[in-house]
């Protein structure tokens, strides 16, 4: 499953990415954002592996981000593992003029493993959209105000 979300921020480029590229903002748009720990690597550097926390429900939600290539501000490609599934995310900033910028957030689910998982991507493939669609919303919010 693979779809790409789209929004124009109100401020420059390089602000836009400053503000994505550091993980201690995280909290300030993706609201079940709980913690960000490096495991290996350098932060932000191509190849770093990080251990994310999101709350879900009553419980928590363990990733595994790999960097694959951070070209800030231009881009930032990175692979996310969870025990129930496996995507990538491609994120791309382009200066439309001196105060906009486009934020284009690609996402492509490659493995989604057991029932459940298959059968929600299946039946309701809509609300991985949403969810990153929210996110990008909250970021232009937090981008906007600051």
């Amino acid at each position: 499953m693979k779809f790409t979300c789209t929004i124009e921020i109100l401020k420059p480029k390089s602000i836009v990415a400053e503000l994505f590229g550091d993980p201690k903002y995280l909290k300030e748009y993706q609201d079940t954002f709980i913690s960000k720990e490096l495991l290996s690597g350098k932060v932000g550097e191509d190849g770093a592996i990080s251990k994310m926390l999101y709350k879900m429900g009553k419980g928590e939600m363990e990733l595994t981000e790999t960097i694959i290539e951070n070209k800030l501000p231009d881009s930032f490609y990175a692979e996310y593992h969870h025990k129930h599934m496996d995507n990538t995310m491609l994120c791309t900033f382009e200066a439309l003029n001196e105060n906009t910028t486009r934020y284009n957030s690609e996402i492509h689910y490659t493995v989604f493993r057991g029932f459940v998982p298959k059968l929600m991507a299946f039946l309701f493939p809509g609300m991985f959209k949403k969810q990153v669609d929210k996110w990008l919303v909250n970021f232009k919010n937090f981008v906007e105000s600051n």
